[in-house]
């Protein structure tokens, strides 16, 4: 806090949001099929802490019918519902105006490689590029992912401001609380210049921010590589010193935090979604650090970037309000995306 005559200032947390950030919320519900056909090739589908080819779980799943869920109708409507809260989310932020986004992450090698794959890492550069739509790249890529490359990257590149001092506050708070984290000032150089920022960052701020250039700091998380990644518990501890930071940072700035990505996929599992969501509207911290780590495989990982946006929100007294939960299955074996809408006011 900091004193301007008789008044006292403090940074506030006053909004948290979650969102999912897959590829099918970008791509018409009838071209789901062309990421299907990728999960029938794929002989490592994580399910549960088992692993299984495409015909192996289609057998394990046979008796839930999920081929009512992945009709084309259904897809339709679901895909709908999703756009309905990415648009309320959207409206809601312009609402709450903040001056500062802190979004949680993960990193999908898109700046870190396997030379290092930091498992917490927090950038107090002074800002980040999103880069164009590449459409060579794109047509490079497996099919139906260049649908979910231009919901992330703009037509032109677009330099998104950073709150570097906010970004620092957290480097030494987790110092101070025994976070031995990575801190990166400026973004690794790519062959055509400094690379772009991640998925987890471009797919917020230019489906739900439209790329005004609101000050950002970068959490990024690795929640899919081995061996490094982050359990449970540890996430949502990182979370609270991350919440300890903004809490006593000496400003008058409004914070939101942003949890992107998750839920479950690329194995949809309903149960675990519905699990986890609710310990996290009814504030139950014990189911969240006791879930085994190994449920948090594959896409699913990124359900760490929720735990650790719900630790940083235990500093408030904001409450989680699940605006909405959307299997959308790609396939009768239940792959696809889980997404998840919600709120902390």
């Amino acid at each position: 806090m900091f004193y301007i005559g008789e008044y006292k200032f403090m940074a506030e947390i006053v909004f948290g949001f979650g969102t999912a950030h897959g590829p099918l919320l970008s791509t018409p519900p009838d071209k789901w099929d062309l990421r299907a056909e990728a999960d029938r090739q794929n002989p490592r589908h994580a399910f549960r802490g088992g692993t299984y080819n495409y015909d192996e779980l289609f057998k394990l799943r046979e008796a839930e019918n999920l081929a009512a869920q992945n009709a084309l109708e259904v897809r339709t409507e679901r895909h709908r519902r999703c756009q309905t809260q990415l648009d309320k989310l959207s409206g809601q932020i312009a609402d709450v105006n903040p001056d500062v986004v802190l979004i949680v992450g993960d990193d999908q090698r898109e700046w870190y490689t396997e030379d290092i794959q930091p498992a917490f890492s927090i950038y107090y550069g002074e800002d980040v590029v999103n880069t164009a739509y590449d459409e060579e790249k794109a047509m490079s890529m497996a099919p139906g992912l260049a649908y979910s490359m231009q919901a992330t990257h703009p037509p032109k590149d677009q330099v998104y401001p950073c709150e570097a001092e906010l970004a620092e506050k957290i480097i030494e708070q987790a110092i101070e609380d025994e976070f031995d984290i990575s801190a990166s000032k400026c973004p690794p150089p790519g062959p055509k210049g400094p690379k772009g920022i991640g998925h987890a960052v471009g797919f917020v701020y230019r489906r739900l921010l439209n790329d005004q250039p609101i000050p950002l700091v970068p959490v990024l998380i690795n929640t899919f590589f081995p061996p490094n990644q982050a359990k449970p518990k540890r996430c949502y501890e990182f979370g609270q010193m991350i919440g300890r930071a903004i809490t006593n940072w000496q400003s008058d700035k409004k914070i939101a935090v942003c949890a992107s990505g998750g839920v479950s996929h690329f194995v949809i599992d309903e149960e675990f979604d519905h699990r986890i969501l609710k310990a996290m509207q009814e504030g139950d911290v014990q189911t969240l650090i006791d879930e085994p780590n190994d449920m948090f495989r594959s896409g699913t990982s990124e359900t760490k970037n929720w735990i650790v946006t719900a630790g940083i929100l235990s500093v408030t007294d904001l409450g989680m309000n699940l605006l909405d939960y959307v299997p959308c299955y790609r396939s009768d074996a239940g792959t696809g995306n889980a997404m998840a809408f919600a709120t902390w006011t």
